[in-house]
């Protein structure tokens, strides 16, 4: 090993840039190093940005580059490991043309993370929300994963999530060569992030180095919560192999990967239901203090807010992600390449549920000494009334499968048509599914399930008291009979499947004209189309009764075989036993013929002509099914800025993306089975026909202009200035484009509607600006960056008044007919439905990052490293909400005001270890495992640690803790004291070995 002058600018990195991101060694190129080869590192490094510019380019500035550097007597360090992705990760950064974070893996499977969620959330700026104990949605500067546009390989990406927030646990991070993050756009990117676009980038055959290269990951995994939960696996493993080889000359490169992760799904947790009951409990008189209701009580006594109720659970499952990648790359000369690219992941999850839900009907129900906190009931002594009432303690056995894929194909040609002119072609498809079916098993006590005609046990008591952040004191009268099979029997069963499918076409065509002057050194210009339909499919199957035993769909007595009594441990261990019952041997007993299929249905609705036995309406499943449709045309014009200023160096970049937006939706129309407003007769799955609905697709077309500016002011050889302002653009999450929608007219002829989601949704629209300061150290640098974001509105629910019914598309008529042979002529009355309301509002922030090698301490300590980032974002911005029965206000989705990262790593011949810790504050997301209940989040801390040696040139072996602190998820309904969700994941514990040759 080399040693490197004091005077070294270790950063600059100018021969090797993002083209060399992967050889054996990086050259820290010296002052001596003239501006030709920086210009030419530029050109390598500008050619790996999305905007798919000349990849033959790249490889001729490659070769270039490398005879430069053969020319030029220069001292170099070989650098491998953590340091060298850093390093890596900071050359992109410097010669980007963008407000940028950038994540390089020095060979495919380098990354130690599990998905690139939580590889992404060691950049500044970023976080990421658990689900499962395992990063999934990412934020970037306070923005939920709504505003985050994603591509891979330059495409657009969709998601199994059902929404347009793309799910990052679905990407191994062993397939991923490197990732960034685009916090300010230009005209060549594609246009959706306002928050920042993830660019995701699988490897490049023809750019290796080496002309073989082969990588083999196996790791062992084990999850130290998972003796705690009955039936839980405590075991997985992790494994990887690639090969990546260039044959014919040099002119056929081709790329293989797979990557495995089968891992145990371990967590046990609390989670608290929103207040959404009325009842007076304080017994107060002329209490002014809290709702009156709605139920019209005029009396002047106001009521208290009681919760729905809790749960207490054990979770477990398997989930196992299969991915694919492939790559083929022919440059049959030297201005053309092709390149076709795959890549394919299978996410599949089986999971269960088991332990209590407890379900208060407060309102119906005996209570004592309640427990307040302001004017919601938190704690007291709830009863069940009659036999009428709905108080009880359900023992649940959840069974949820989860069945996600994911496809992107992609083929590319690149042509060097002149030495000014390049074109590039590109087409694409991406698509996704997701299979969720999510079974519920619910179980009940009797007075004694050993009879033939059992009963109801109706004595239900439960003591509770929430106890905010953590668990609750929690008393049962019922406790001993939960783990008794001559009490308990199950009582009823459901299964409720989300199919949702989304698929993108796309065309792109790209345009690159070199100038020869002192200002402008290039324009960009190009188009693109694609074409995007996605689909929603409800399906429901229901036998028996939660609440109370059915006469006419029996419950099931238990028998040996089919329960076992499952204790609480840990934290959770003075919680009563229960039974976990085998679901498919208490189904097979149940129906003993199979157990029946979930359908898409009418069942007993409005409308239907017969129900063929349902006494239930299931309209919901045929009304929350559709399709959305949406067509995207777009073209750019950019110029690319080389210029100075007296002796200040100028780069960067300004133009213009021109959008044009075409969607619709399908919908169903209650038009009250009126012929004449289009009604027809519309048949189910399983052939029961429903008069009142006329179908129709509804939508909106739009054009939109997105200016961008991004300047990069060259300080010195050292430091730089980056300034960006640019208008951007989010469109809806596609799935609140599609939904249900009604008209109904009144005696009167008022005519009032409502829809759930909305096909006229526009996108979130903001005008944002970038300031940054970067300082590069010889082996680190030091960044400082300001933003303001000025959003125009968000998505809200309201009531629009004097809608224009008939010029918004709705089939109603001029007239009321009335029953008295008369009529009245209708009119506008209020529509409810989701709009782009006119409460936007600013989001600012500072981010700090500072990254240090120590290569210059003595021997043993130069492989001595630190990494650290620190935002701090705020938002006007609110939401309100009632889930904590007050009226209350919330912060927008996704900002946490500080958000920090920070690693320590070591290195010494051979030997590397690291720990990482991110910490993020309080922040308002959605809640584990209940739908629609957006809530405050507990800021939280997760310490990662890792451990490797490199035993021979090709083998090193690896030790890896997950959740060192085993950090537990925690939210809340408005206050702390009303507690949302408390749940504990387990460390996870990684033995392995990599091979590489």
């Amino acid at each position: 090993m080399f040693n490197c002058k004091p005077s070294v600018l270790s950063l600059a990195l100018a021969a090797a840039g993002v083209g060399l991101a992967f050889s054996s060694d990086i050259a820290f190129a010296a002052d001596e190093i003239n501006t030709e080869k920086n210009q030419v590192a530029d050109a390598v490094n500008n050619n790996t940005t999305t905007d798919n510019s000349s990849a033959s380019n790249a490889v001729a500035d490659n070769a270039e580059a490398n005879s430069v550097a053969e020319d030029t007597d220069i001292e170099v360090i070989s650098v491998t490991g953590y340091s060298r992705s850093l390093i890596d990760s900071l050359n992109s950064k410097r010669y980007g043309d963008t407000v940028s974070e950038q994540l390089s893996a020095d060979d495919l499977g380098a990354l130690p993370d599990v998905s690139m969620a939580d590889a992404l959330t060691r950049l500044p700026g970023i976080s990421a929300v658990r689900t499962g104990g395992q990063a999934a949605e990412i934020n970037i500067r306070g923005m939920s994963g709504d505003f985050v546009f994603s591509t891979l390989n330059g495409r657009e990406q969709v998601s199994t999530s059902g929404s347009r927030s793309i799910e990052f646990d679905q990407y191994p991070s062993e397939l991923i060569s490197s990732a960034a993050v685009y916090k300010s756009p230009k005209a060549s990117l594609i246009e959706g992030g306002v928050a920042g676009t993830v660019e995701l980038t699988t490897v490049s055959p023809l750019s290796k180095e080496k002309q073989h290269n082969f990588t083999a990951n196996v790791r062992g995994m084990y999850n130290d919560r998972a003796d705690e939960v009955y039936g839980a696996e405590e075991f997985g493993h992790r494994l990887s192999f690639s090969y990546q080889g260039k044959f014919l000359e040099d002119t056929l490169g081709v790329a293989v990967g797979y990557a495995r992760l089968e891992q145990p799904s371990v967590a046990t947790q609390f989670v608290g239901f929103a207040y959404n009951g009325l009842l007076d409990v304080d017994g107060l008189e002329n209490d002014t203090n809290g709702p009156v209701g709605d139920d019209g009580d005029m009396s002047n006594v106001h009521k208290e807010y009681l919760g729905e109720g809790f749960e207490l659970q054990h979770l477990g499952g398997v989930e196992t992600r299969n991915g694919y990648m492939g790559a083929i790359e022919w440059a049959p000369v030297d201005n053309f390449v092709l390149k076709a690219d795959a890549f394919i992941s299978r996410f599949d999850t089986e999971a269960f549920a088991r332990g209590f839900r407890v379900k208060l009907d407060g309102e119906n129900a005996n209570i004592h000494n309640p427990v307040l906190d302001g004017n919601a009931v938190v704690g007291g002594n709830f009863g069940r009334k009659s036999k009428d009432s709905n108080t009880r303690v359900e023992i649940v056995n959840d069974d949820n499968q989860d069945f996600d894929e994911v496809n992107s194909f992609g083929i590319n040609a690149d042509w060097q048509v002149t030495d000014n002119l390049n074109v590039n072609l590109d087409v694409s498809l991406s698509s996704a599914k997701s299979d969720f079916r999510n079974g519920l098993l619910w179980s009940n006590v009797a007075e004694d399930a050993t009879i033939d005609s059992p009963i109801f046990d109706n004595d239900v008591a439960i003591n509770y008291l929430l106890n905010g952040l953590n668990l609750p004191d929690v008393g049962f009268n019922q406790a001993d009979d939960f783990s008794n099979i001559d009490k308990v029997m199950v009582s009823k069963y459901g299964i409720y499947p989300f199919v949702n499918e989304d698929e993108l076409t796309a065309f792109r065509l790209d345009f690159t004209y070199e100038l020869e002057n002192d200002f402008i050194s290039s324009i960009e210009f190009g188009g693109r189309y694609s074409d995007r339909t996605y689909s929603n499919d409800r399906s429901v199957f229901e036998y028996g009764a939660d609440n109370a035993f059915s006469e006419s769909q029996p419950p099931l007595r238990l028998t040996d075989e089919m329960a076992t009594v499952v204790d609480w441990e840990g934290d959770f261990g003075y919680f009563p036993s229960y039974l976990a019952i085998d679901v498919d041997k208490a189904l097979n007993a149940w129906f003993p013929d199979g157990t029946p299929q979930p359908v898409q249905t009418w069942g007993n609705a409005a409308g239907v002509i017969d129900a063929k036995g349902y006494e239930n309406g299931y309209s919901w499943t045929m009304l929350q099914s559709g399709e959305v449709y949406e067509e995207v045309f777009s073209g750019y014009v950019m110029a690319n800025i080389d210029l100075e200023i007296g002796s200040l160096p100028i780069t960067g970049n300004f133009g213009v993306r021109v959008v044009n937006t075409d969607q619709s939706a399908t919908m169903l129309q209650n038009v009250e089975g009126e012929a004449t407003l289009g009604a027809q007769n519309i048949t189910d799955e399983i052939g029961i026909i429903n008069q009142y609905y006329a179908p129709t697709v509804q939508g909106i077309s739009y054009t939109d202009y997105l200016p961008s500016i991004n300047l990069n002011f060259k300080l010195n050889d050292e430091s730089q200035l980056r300034f960006a302002a640019a208008k951007v653009m989010s469109r809806p999450p596609i799935n609140r484009l599609a939904g249900d929608i009604s008209a109904t007219v009144s005696d009167d002829g008022e005519i009032n509607g409502s829809s759930t989601n909305n096909p006229f949704l526009k996108p979130f629209y903001a005008d944002q600006y970038d300031l940054s300061y970067e300082y590069y150290l010889d082996d680190g640098a030091i960044v400082a960056a300001v933003f303001y974001k000025n959003i125009d509105s968000f998505i809200d629910t309201i009531g629009i008044t004097d809608f224009d019914f008939a010029g918004n598309g709705f089939n109603v008529p001029e007239y009321k007919e009335l029953d008295n042979n008369s009529r009245v002529p209708t009119y506008n009355g209020t529509y409810t439905t989701a709009v782009n309301n006119a409460n936007g509002g600013y989001i600012r922030g500072l981010e700090l990052a500072y990254t240090q090698v120590f290569s210059t301490l003595p021997d043993a300590w130069s492989g001595l490293g630190f990494n650290a980032s620190y935002s701090y974002t705020e938002s006007e911005v609110e939401s309100i909400t009632s889930l904590g029965g007050d009226t209350t206000i919330q912060s927008l989705a996704g900002l946490s005001n500080n958000v920090a990262n920070a690693t320590l790593f070591y290195s010494y011949e051979g030997f590397e270890t690291r720990v990482s810790a991110r910490y993020r504050d309080e922040f308002v997301s959605e809640q584990v495992a209940i739908n629609e209940q957006v809530v405050n989040f507990d800021g939280e801390t997760v310490i990662d640690y890792q451990a490797s040696y490199q035993v021979t040139d090709g083998l090193g072996v690896l030790f890896q803790v997950n959740n060192l602190t085993d950090e537990p998820t925690k939210s809340y309904f408005g206050t702390q004291q009303k507690t949302g969700t408390i749940q504990y994941f387990g460390r996870e514990y990684y033995l392995g070995f990599t091979y590489a040759m």
